[in-house]
């Protein structure tokens, strides 16, 4: 098999490993690994679950442990313009010479009678280079689920489950509880557990999940909070300890609850051994980026980002709409998954908006703007359908006055179309 020397093909003949869709199950990633010989069960792992924040939360640890001095790894998914944007080393990106180098030697190893899935091969990929660079900790989110995740092969220092909401329900099962169950899988022995869930029934399973497996668990709420104040600055009552007036450069007051989930591993890991100094955890907060949550653009300000994706973070960006409402109209530029609860979504957005135009991002998941049209019948806006994204955006600027706001969401797809659009960037391929 010849190796690529260009990273177009190789990374196109990564992304058509989509035709063999999403399967859940560890077998096929631990062979792989095999394969590379790569002894992943000796690292030092941050493993982060749950149905929104995750990325935060990565993002948060990985900013405030880089400034301790640790050589951290991260890796996150789904990428918003460059395949590279999954795979980091404290504040840098892996390079593009250095993606090609690890899609050629990964497709070495692959079996053709046991061809790996798009996320398999993209994991095995970043074990691959966290061992290579040596990295620890190493921070991993999980693509969806995780008792059968692609990642959920490690022995984590902790485990982070976000929180429990709807959503993925054709592949983790209905309810609030089944799906908690598929999530609970990222549980260890002897791991603490730090979650921000809140609903009793979800609780209880984590609670006998963790009695089984001697893990701690802590609780945001009962066992540590955050308090915000105004304009980014929070205070935080932790399990060992209390900091205050901390500065958060996420934009939301729900990233104050992603900041607790963070600190509350920071105790733990400092607990574990770690040094963590204070002025790092300050630095980390205050300097943390994660694109497209509540990203103002800078080529036009009236512009946001959100990739508001399920029920819950349309909730959370409808409620940050509201607590600052301006001055002039609102404008929705939307593009949202077919497979998603379409409804739900637009219920908690559409109320807040003058104008809607209904867009569709290059994946076979986009729902059809025509249907999303019907769907906005019942609420009282203006509703236009422009099926690119890039034309969608052009005709929202060109309706927006200068007191007026655009917010481009519905899904992470139709925000990495819309970065590209304000960056002038040509798009690798689809995102996963």
């Amino acid at each position: 098999m010849a190796a690529f020397t260009d990273l177009t093909r190789a990374t196109a003949w990564v992304f058509d490993l989509q035709k063999f869709g999403i399967k859940f199950g560890l077998s096929s990633t631990l062979n792989l690994l095999e394969r590379l010989h790569l002894p992943h069960q000796q690292g030092q792992y941050l493993h982060i679950a749950g149905t929104n924040g995750k990325g935060s939360v990565a993002a948060m640890l990985s900013a405030v442990l880089t400034r301790a001095g640790y050589p951290v790894g991260m890796y996150t998914s789904p990428h918003l313009v460059h395949f590279q944007e999954r795979y980091r080393l404290g504040e840098r990106e892996i390079s593009a010479a250095r993606l090609l180098d690890l899609i050629n030697r990964v497709r070495e190893a692959v079996d053709d009678a046991e061809p790996p899935t798009f996320f398999e091969f993209a994991t095995a990929m970043a074990f691959l280079y966290f061992f290579q660079e040596r990295a620890q900790p190493v921070i991993l989110e999980t693509g969806m689920g995780g008792r059968l995740d692609a990642t959920n092969i490690v022995q984590p220092l902790a485990a982070v489950i976000t929180n429990i909401s709807l959503d993925h329900q054709e592949h983790l099962g209905e309810g609030l509880t089944t799906i908690a169950g598929e999530k609970a899988g990222v549980i260890k022995p002897g791991a603490p557990l730090v979650t921000g869930s809140w609903q009793q029934g979800v609780l209880d399973l984590f609670g006998r999940r963790c009695r089984e497996l001697k893990a701690p668990m802590y609780v945001k709420g009962p066992d540590f909070r955050a308090r915000g104040r105004f304009r980014g600055r929070f205070d935080y009552q932790g399990l060992f300890e209390e900091l205050s007036d901390l500065s958060l450069n996420l934009v939301g007051r729900h990233q104050y609850g992603n900041a607790a989930l963070a600190l509350a591993v920071i105790e733990l890991l400092k607990r574990a051994g770690l040094k963590i100094e204070e002025s790092a955890i300050r630095e980390g907060l205050l300097k943390t980026r994660w694109p497209g949550r509540l990203e103002r653009v800078p080529q036009d300000p009236r512009v946001l980002l959100d990739g508001a994706h399920n029920p819950a973070a349309a909730r959370i960006l409808a409620q940050t709409l509201k607590q600052s409402p301006g001055n002039g109209r609102l404008i929705l530029v939307l593009g949202i998954m077919a497979d998603k609860d379409v409804d739900s979504i637009l219920a908690r957005l559409l109320p807040l908006a003058q104008t809607v135009v209904f867009t569709r991002p290059q994946y076979f998941r986009a729902a059809e703007v025509a249907d999303l049209a019907a769907r906005a019948r019942a609420y009282d806006l203006e509703v236009m359908e422009i099926p690119q994204v890039a034309g969608a955006i052009r005709r929202a600027q060109d309706l927006a006055g200068p007191q007026d706001r655009i917010v481009v969401s519905g899904s992470l797809y139709t925000v990495g179309e819309a970065k590209e659009y304000f960056e002038g960037i040509v798009g690798e391929g689809v995102k996963v």
